[in-house]
């Protein structure tokens, strides 16, 4: 079997194609409190595209000219608080190519046939990557697809900002003249709370040997739970809800912790619907809208409870979102989640519904579109995904059990999938 090799040409820098402003610029309070200068790797498979490294290349130096604050630097004069440097460099950009076509890869299904370095940009040696906000690959292979690695700043974009973002690029690779979507930054509108969010001692962090797992939930089991769950309590329910139950019964199942200790799920709320008359304008802000919620309950009363009365608990810390964001942007910090980093605790990030899989560069929307960022192994974590086209439902890339409890937990929900 011929090695799959991937070629990459120096990394670049590609600028704004005309002048933009020199300033610095504010991140909001919202931004620094939720990831500080986390990378989110992610990949995005195309199955078709002409030249694609050059027109991506070319749509992006047209997209930074209104985007100019992902053409600078992340900087922090005052410690603790970070801003952008609009500077106009630009960002990293490296073209490669592969020597092999996307399906003799099974189109970059798990596991990897090509490690992720190769998929992922670098920049030069010199370079800070705690300073970027944006760097870019584009690989073309040679059954005429191709693949996108991105390394974005969580700083500066969350996930529905950053998809605004890729299709302003796709809307300029595709002829546009402007994104159909100005963006907007007014980071300094968004209130910062008077006191310190992570008040108290020093978090501790403990390693745990993950192991990864990738399971497809399919669109038919989730709506028979929808359906029962219509059946039982006459209310609606959302995918979000069938699946983040499924996994908090599943692990608490697996996981094995004495019936009384606390096993605890928390997600990042969107908080966009929030910010009406706080920002000139929701839509077009690609900052970071979003809130922690934690639920916390007993081993003993997560096994017990049907998947039902969890996706009502679910649903339940859901509605807590206006009342708690709201306190928090009026200076009550009292109430802002932090949960312990032990192995009770997993977070779920859900990228099915933010737009990274309608991006079109002209050749139309993407396969497939997946993280890298997997080897985190001081939290237990779920990321949902929608599945390669053709296929419907939800895909879960999983690293949230030991070894020793991975086979318990696999079972279990299969059962319930």
């Amino acid at each position: 079997m011929s090695l799959h090799m991937i070629t990459k040409s120096p990394a670049v820098r590609v600028p704004p194609n005309s002048t933009t402003p020199i300033v610095a610029l504010p991140l909001s309070s919202i931004d620094c409190c939720t990831a500080g200068r986390m990378s989110i790797d992610s990949v995005t498979v195309f199955t078709h595209g002409v030249k694609a490294a050059k027109r991506i290349r070319d749509a992006l130096a047209k997209a930074l000219v209104l985007y100019y604050p992902v053409a600078g630097k992340i900087t922090e004069i005052n410690l603790g608080e970070p801003e952008v440097n609009c500077t106009g460099e630009g960002i990293w950009f490296v073209e490669a190519k592969a020597n092999c076509s996307l399906e003799e890869v099974n189109y970059l299904e798990r596991p990897l046939m090509i490690p992720k370095e190769q998929l992922l940009p670098q920049p030069p040696l010199e370079a800070n990557l705690q300073d970027e906000i944006l760097l870019v690959q584009v690989t073309e292979f040679i059954c005429g697809g191709f693949t996108i690695g991105i390394c974005s700043s969580h700083l500066v974009f969350d996930g529905q900002g950053f998809a605004q973002f890729l299709k302003a690029v796709g809307e300029m690779a595709s002829g546009l003249p402007e994104p159909t979507v100005k963006p907007v930054w007014s980071r300094e509108n968004i209130p910062a709370p008077p006191k310190a969010l992570h008040a108290g001692p020093p978090l501790s962090f403990t390693v745990f040997n993950f192991t990864t797992s990738v399971v497809d939930i399919s669109l038919d089991s989730i709506s028979r739970i929808k359906v029962m769950y219509m059946a039982e309590t006459g209310q609606r329910s959302s995918t979000f809800d069938v699946v983040t139950a499924m996994i908090f019964k599943c692990r608490a199942r697996a996981i094995d912790l004495a019936p009384e200790v606390d096993i605890r799920m928390g997600f990042a709320a969107s908080t966009r619907h929030l910010l009406h008359g706080v920002l000139p304008s929701v839509e077009g802000y690609y900052g970071n809208c979003l809130y922690p919620i934690g639920i916390a309950k007993s081993c003993e009363e997560i096994n017990k409870a049907s998947l039902v009365t969890v996706m009502s608990i679910i649903k339940g810390a859901k509605e807590t979102l206006s009342t708690k964001f709201k306190d928090w942007m009026h200076g009550c910090t009292e109430s802002y989640y932090n949960m312990p980093l032990d192995y009770g605790t997993m977070v779920v990030s859900d990228w099915s519904k933010v737009g990274l899989n309608e991006v079109d560069f002209g050749w139309g929307q993407p396969r497939y579109v997946f993280p890298l960022n997997d080897d985190l192994d001081i939290i237990a974590s779920g990321i949902y995904l929608k599945p390669p086209v053709p296929k419907t439902g939800i895909r879960l890339i999983l690293r949230c059990v030991k070894e020793e409890h991975s086979a318990v937990f696999r079972e279990e929900l299969s059962k319930m999938a």
